[in-house]
């Protein structure tokens, strides 16, 4: 085994899983009359190794990155717009900022590789913070061969562990940016997950007819010129990007430490998608937060045995949509916590008969 990849344990609790049940039924209402909401509690109980979880300072976690894929022509939008973004996020302009804000969520924005460096800036209290983790100015253009060394790809994944072991609190809400990342989640799907490339891909930030077509053409070449990046760590590194492999490192760490992993969409599926083949484990301790309209996200779930909590049309990215779903990650926990049971209330349950 890699050390660089720890070793993530199932959560295997019998005894915990029976008392997080018999919890949530004695609660003052029909047996299972919450739906969802009781499963989605009683994973996060199962996560946490307690019967009464409570958030501790949740933490948005956005990994930005550019790929020499996008000099190719993959998205409707020129690479600048990372390093834009990126200040629209730290400015506390975009979706992201303003949806973490709302929720109370500490936003912090990682730069894993970005074309043009951001500058770093003084910290102020309560605002979006920089991390600077850069491997590369970007990728190479996987297309020509490999997008990262394995060097380069095992050092994202080790910066994306520090960052969440030097995070507080007990979830990690998971975001990215970078042009050209849609491909990146193709090219993982297809090469990991076995699902034709054409099913993979989709108009990602706005693409019309031809540009998904000629997208699809260099995807297949990206594929071809890296044919024998067959195991978790190779695919990443020949098709994969800074940000998703920074990612892939949270995810991995945010597992070993049982904090609670909230997914957002298409691309930071792909990053669990890479962990999850690596440590099976890892995937006891996600909630996907929302069904992409990216066509492969739909393939990345049904292979990872997931469900997402939302299906709203989503395919911003950013983490929005993790945002968007924490609200019923909170309400989860709080009815656990303050809703009376049967004995408490008074109020008699459903007779045996």
């Amino acid at each position: 085994m890699n050390p660089l990849i720890p070793e993530i344990e199932p959560l295997a609790d019998a005894a915990l899983d029976a008392r997080l049940q018999a919890r949530i039924d004695n609660k003052t209402k029909p047996l299972g009359s919450l739906g969802r909401l009781e499963i989605l509690a009683h994973r996060i109980g199962t996560i946490l190794g307690t019967e009464t979880p409570r958030w501790v300072a949740p933490q948005m976690l956005v990994c930005a990155g550019d790929h020499g894929l996008a000099a190719r022509g993959v998205s409707a939008y020129p690479t600048d717009v990372t390093w834009q973004m990126v200040e629209n996020f730290l400015a506390g302009g975009a979706a992201v900022s303003v949806l973490a804000r709302q929720n109370g969520l500490a936003l912090t924005v990682a730069d894993c590789g970005v074309a043009r460096e951001i500058p770093p800036r003084a910290q102020k209290e309560g605002a979006p913070r920089l991390v600077s983790c850069r491997v590369a100015a970007g990728t190479q253009d996987a297309s020509t061969g490999p997008a990262m060394t394995q060097a380069q790809c095992e050092q994202a994944i080790a910066n994306g562990r520090q960052i969440v072991r030097d995070m507080p609190g007990n979830a990690v809400l998971l975001g990215e940016m970078g042009i050209g990342n849609t491909s990146v989640a193709s090219l993982l799907l297809a090469r990991l997950g076995g699902v034709p490339l054409v099913e993979c891909t989709g108009a990602g930030t706005g693409l019309n007819a031809e540009g998904v077509a000629r997208k699809l053409r260099i995807l297949e070449t990206s594929l071809s010129a890296n044919a024998d990046a067959s195991e978790p760590l190779q695919a990443l590194a020949a098709l994969g990007g800074f940000e998703v492999a920074t990612l892939t490192g949270a995810v991995l760490q945010a597992a070993l430490e049982r904090r609670v992993i909230v997914v957002d969409g298409f691309i930071t599926t792909a990053a669990v998608l890479v962990a999850s083949r690596l440590q099976p484990a890892v995937l006891e301790r996600c909630v996907f937060a929302h069904h992409s309209c990216e066509p492969g996200h739909a393939h990345m779930l049904r292979l990872l045995n997931a469900r997402a909590l939302l299906d709203m049309g989503l395919r911003l990215g950013e983490g929005s949509g993790a945002a968007l779903a924490w609200p019923l990650l909170v309400s989860a926990c709080t009815f656990l916590n303050e809703m009376a049971s049967f004995e408490s209330a008074g109020v008699d349950g459903k007779s045996a008969a």
